[in-house]
Order: C-alpha cells, then sequence, then structure tokens
C-alpha cells in the first residue's frame, strides 16, 4: 500500500512538472498615459519585450536606444525611454 502511495505521488510530480510550459496570460491593455507607478514598475520589473509593451501600454510612447525623437517635455508619462538589455528585454528607462 505504501509502494502505491509513493508511486501514485512520483507521477502526480511528474504530471505537475509538464505543465510548466504553460503561457502566462498578458496583462490587459492601459489605456491612456501612466499614472499607476507601481503597476508600471512591476511591468518593467518583469523585463518585458517592446512587443509587450506596446500592447500593454498602447497610449505610451516607446522609445528605443537608437530612435530619433523630438526634445518637447511631456509631464504626464506619455513617453516612455527605454533602456534593453542584451536579449532586447526592456530593463528600466524614463519617462521624459
Amino acid at each position: 500500500m505504501r509502494l502505491a502511495a509513493l508511486a501514485f505521488a512520483a507521477v502526480l510530480s511528474l504530471l505537475g512538472a509538464c505543465q510548466q510550459n504553460v503561457p502566462i496570460n498578458d496583462p490587459k491593455p492601459v489605456a491612456g498615459h501612466v499614472t499607476d507607478m507601481k503597476a508600471f514598475q512591476d511591468f518593467i520589473a518583469g523585463k518585458p519585450t517592446p512587443a509587450q509593451f506596446r500592447a500593454t501600454y498602447p497610449d505610451v510612447l516607446l522609445i528605443l536606444p537608437g530612435d530619433i525623437s523630438t526634445r518637447e517635455l511631456r509631464l504626464d508619462n506619455s513617453r516612455y525611454f527605454a533602456e534593453l538589455d542584451a536579449d532586447g528585454r526592456i530593463n528600466g528607462g524614463k519617462f521624459k
């Protein structure tokens, strides 16, 4: 009986390990400029790709390194200058 319980537990743990490739739900798009800085910082901490950023914050202009932009001053968190890691993921930046 004990051997059967151990075998059952082993099978369950293996089946649980197989479920690791389930995609994580993408966050819902946030309309307008960024007002919830905590949620935005948490999103950036997850190192999103530029495509994920644009899908989540469609109204925020994403400026990547090397992009040409105007020198206008925006105070409403509607333009984000991103910093990228070696894999091309956003790992920081600032609003300007």
